[in-house]
């Protein structure tokens, strides 16, 4: 008795999430079908034009914008950023640097280094115990 493997798919929109672009902006074939992980790690190793060039200029997904920008997916809801934004419309931002995004841009490091604090003092009460 032989067991048949079923390739493993996933909806367009977590594989749109996993490739970090914007599902709405890929090409509808895309869209409208499933994708195999055999297919998507063959879009990650070798990405098609149009996937470069998504990754390129956008429009990117709020988290791609977050991280492009240094702040929190929250911190662009609070800025009243809620769409998808191009390469050179997070340009523009960073040049204008409205007070908005130097707040948000400063709370995060300060996330970052309450963070690194907390790791810090873990890993010293560790060390002692060991």
């Amino acid at each position: 008795m032989t067991s048949h493997k079923t390739a493993q798919t996933m909806k367009p929109a977590t594989a749109a999430k996993k490739l970090g672009v914007y599902l709405e902006a890929t090409p509808a074939g895309f869209q409208e079908g499933v994708v195999s992980r055999t297919e998507l790690n063959a879009l990650q190793t070798d990405p098609p034009e149009w996937l470069q060039e998504l990754r390129r200029n956008g429009p990117h997904p709020r988290p791609v914008v977050a991280a492009k920008l240094g702040v929190s997916i929250s911190g662009l809801a609070r800025g009243g950023i809620t769409e998808a934004l191009t390469t050179e419309q997070i340009d523009a931002l960073k040049k204008e640097a409205p007070e908005w995004l130097q707040q948000e841009r400063a709370t995060q490091a300060e996330v970052r280094k309450e963070a690194v604090r907390i790791k810090d003092k873990h890993a010293a009460r560790d060390a002692r115990r060991a």
